[in-house]
């Protein structure tokens, strides 16, 4: 019979309880038997929740108390020297250190999970890079599920993936891909643990299937897949998801393992070729439910593949489940009360696409509910006819646009000679990224507000005295540039969602985006248009407190829409458009309002970027694009700035150039400047914030730290185009480690301000 199965679930809890366990551990308010025990308790919860709906194969292991590559990188022992480990079991504590730094040590580098919002930590490799079985986890985990009488599926990142994402961090000139001969013995130790333990599979996750791969990418998976093979007693499953599989298709195909799971939802035309070239005995697991969006499947619709692949290979060598793991969707729809029902209807998240896979692997198989199947398509056919979707008035607004529309007035050169005539700032101008911590208070004040229990003249009040506070601690500080300090957003794209049409809110819909860094992403379900103003009176109210030029702060399209959950019945490219419509009106408000700068966040430009090069000119000329709709109805005078987060610039530096921002801000503490050596090599024209504060970490960085940074930065870029501010925006921190930090860095960019006088003079 077809076998229901499952890669992945979330890890995080319907209320989020991993992240409260977390964070009061981090703090010393809960104790390691705490942390444990609700890590515990989630697993139990997730794994009956899987077996009750009827998944046959239950995966372990996809738990995480931060990130599963981090977890990997302990259970294989490759933990960098300035963590001090001591080379016994590499514990919680290991992870943490590497994830969120500690006093001695910087954290190590977080980078995007392929296009997703998810991150994950960054491998280091060097010269003295070791491997050996150095975790329990994976083993404790199993046997956790054993005991529960569920023999379930380990699942852990493949050796491949492994190394192809992590980076080599000495200047040893290491080819990475050489440590593979170390690498791989240690998966096949863990392999034969995990047999002997009883599992009867592992699944192996090897998403670089979806990139365009060397020839020593194709030589590390021919090696470790071989030396798998050989392992007694457990079934390797290889499991591919995030694209189609194009040119790798027939290296994959040909792996000697027990199974193969492909994305049937984003390679749904590669099913068919996949499952005839299989031979031997091979499983296929056909991924139909799509694991990274909310919407319901189209139960008839995907039957169709999972019919033809049971005609070639027979229900024995079939299996059903999720295009990738399920920790991409929040966890269920059951306490959703505030959504109508009609679009309620719309959705399935994680428990609600156990269901489905279910369905599917039983209706294969013939045994259709016919009651289920109809429910369904009578949502696929009131979803598409709905009046709520089709706005005619933004459709005909997006026909209209011109191509002048996407240009600003004149050239960056032109308009930095007005800018700096305006605004008169010092070398090395100061600013951040826009956010404030989010304390308790505000938190508490936005719930009241939210609930009714605070009105809204007290709750105006509450936060014009937050933004009064902050600017006074910026000039008090020596900020050249403020920022009102955004007390009023939950989030950097849910507050712009909620006050656009076309998009819908939950209650509890969280996804992790790392750590204990959750988000509870929009859904755009229809054509989007702004019905009103939407910073413009706190960003008016924060200039009107200073002489000093106030920075308006917006998100834009191309991450509110890939920080979506995106409608499926247009072309991406179209959502954008219409995004960045709105986005241009707010701006245009902003500048009448008096404003001299307004940051226009693109944090998931890279992400966005399609995962085979082939397909990037088409994706980057539209949403470079967009970014120019959004700037384009602002005077020369007025400065556009852009932020963008872990991203590798290299490769789309012109890109960059084309959104023709005048000033950029990137992440660059972690990488230690590394990320400017894009825009030194490709002449970047315009002005640059890098980054010299990791706000990832808890860690303060010395005043010597960031002045060390600054000056890698002078030496490759025109001191005149430098900004100093933080990595990223600072509302996950706390109030005493941020104003440490920033006084640090003012005094950074006074240390280099002096030493520029000096040179000049």
């Amino acid at each position: 019979m077809t076998i229901a199965h499952n890669l992945g679930f979330p890890r995080i809890g319907e209320r989020r309880e991993l992240k409260k366990a977390t964070e009061a551990y981090w703090k010393g308010d809960a104790d390691y038997a705490s942390l444990a025990a609700t890590g515990a308790e989630l697993r139990r919860s997730n794994w009956e929740k899987q077996k009750k709906a009827g998944i046959e194969l239950i995966p372990s292991n996809d738990f995480s108390f931060y990130d599963q590559m981090l977890d990997q990188s302990c259970l294989v022992g490759n933990v960098p020297e300035r963590f001090a480990w001591n080379g016994n079991n590499a514990t919680i504590d290991v992870a943490f250190d590497m994830a969120r730094g500690t006093r001695e040590a910087i954290a190590c580098e977080m980078t995007k999970w392929f296009d997703t919002n998810y991150h994950y930590l960054v491998p280091e490799f060097t010269r003295q890079t070791a491997f050996k079985l150095a975790g329990r986890k994976i083993f404790d985990e199993f046997e956790e599920a054993k005991a529960q009488g569920i023999i379930t599926k380990p699942v852990m990142v493949g050796p491949a993936t492994y190394l192809s994402l992590g980076k080599v961090t000495d200047d040893s000139g290491l080819d990475k891909f050489a440590l593979a001969d170390q690498l791989i013995p240690v998966y096949v130790e863990i392999a034969e643990k995990l047999a002997a333990a009883g599992a009867k599979w592992l699944q192996l996750d090897e998403p670089i299937f979806a990139l365009d791969l060397n020839d020593a990418q194709r030589e590390v998976i021919k090696k470790a897949y071989d030396a798998l093979a050989g392992v007694k007693g457990i079934k390797i499953m290889v499991a591919h998801y995030f694209g189609e599989l194009r040119d790798n298709i027939e290296l994959f195909t040909s792996l000697p393992v027990a199974g193969l799971h492909i994305d049937a939802v984003r390679g749904v035309k590669e099913v068919e070729t996949v499952a005839t070239r299989l031979g031997g005995e091979t499983v296929l697991s056909v991924g139909v439910v799509d694991g990274r969006n909310i919407w319901k499947t189209n139960l008839e619709r995907a039957i169709g593949p999972l019919n033809m692949v049971r005609s070639k290979l027979g229900s024995d060598r079939l299996m059903v489940g999720p295009s990738c793991s399920l920790l991409h969707v929040p966890v269920t729809l059951r306490s959703e009360t505030k959504l109508d029902d009609e679009f309620l209807n719309w959705l399935a998240f994680a428990e609600e696409k156990l269901d489905e896979i279910v369905f599917l692997a039983q209706a294969v198989d013939g045994n259709v509910d016919q009651a289920v199947l109809s429910t369904n398509q009578r949502a696929m056919v009131d979803r598409a006819n709905s009046a709520r979707i089709h706005d005619e008035s933004v459709k005909k607004r997006v026909a209209a646009v011109t191509e002048d529309d996407y240009k600003r007035h004149s050239a960056y050169t032109e308009r930095a000679q007005k800018q700096r005539g305006k605004l008169n700032l010092p070398a090395f101008p100061i600013t951040t990224i826009g956010s404030f911590p989010q304390t308790a208070e505000v938190r508490k004040a936005r719930a009241d507000h939210k609930r009714g229990d605070l009105s809204d003249a007290g709750y105006n009040a509450f936060v014009e005295q937050q933004i009064v506070d902050a600017v006074k601690m910026q000039e008090k500080m020596g900020f050249d540039m403020l920022v009102h300090g955004e007390f009023e957003r939950n989030d950097m794209v849910e507050y712009f969602g909620e006050l656009l049409a076309g998009y819908a809110f939950t209650k509890f819909g969280w996804v992790q985006s790392y750590g204990s860094r959750y988000v509870k992403p929009p859904i755009i379900f229809g054509d989007v248009s702004r019905p009103e103003p939407m910073t413009v009176r706190w960003s008016k109210y924060a200039q009107s407190l200073t002489d000093k030029p106030m920075k308006g702060m917006l998100t834009g399209p191309v991450t509110m829409v890939e920080w979506a959950f995106v409608r499926d019945d247009q072309p991406r490219s179209e959502t954008v458009k219409q995004v960045a419509l709105a986005i241009r009106d707010e701006v245009v408000d902003l500048e009448a309002a008096g404003l001299a700068a307004i940051q226009i966040d693109e944090a998931a430009f890279r992400e966005g970027l399609p995962l085979r090069q082939a397909d990037w000119k088409a994706y980057l000329e539209w949403a470079t694009a967009s970014f120019r709709l959004t700037a384009g109805g602002v005077a020369d005078e007025t400065q556009v700035h852009t932020h963008m987060c872990y991203s590798e610039f290299n490769d789309i530096i012109e890109a960059i150039a084309d959104m023709d921002a005048d000033c950029i801000s990137i992440e660059t503490s972690r990488s230690q400047m590394e990320l400017l050596d894009a825009f030194v090599k490709f002449n970047y024209p315009n002005e640059i914030g890098p980054g010299v504060y990791d706000i990832h970490s808890p860690r303060v960085p010395a005043t010597q730290e960031m002045v060390d940074l600054l000056r890698k930065a002078t030496q490759v870029l025109p001191p005149e185009r430098i900004w100093v501010n933080p990595d990223c925006g600072l509302k996950t921190r706390g109030w005493a480690e941020v104003e440490q930090a920033l006084i640090h860095m003012v005094d950074a960019a006074r240390e280099l301000r002096a030493a520029k006088a000096i040179c000049v003079g």
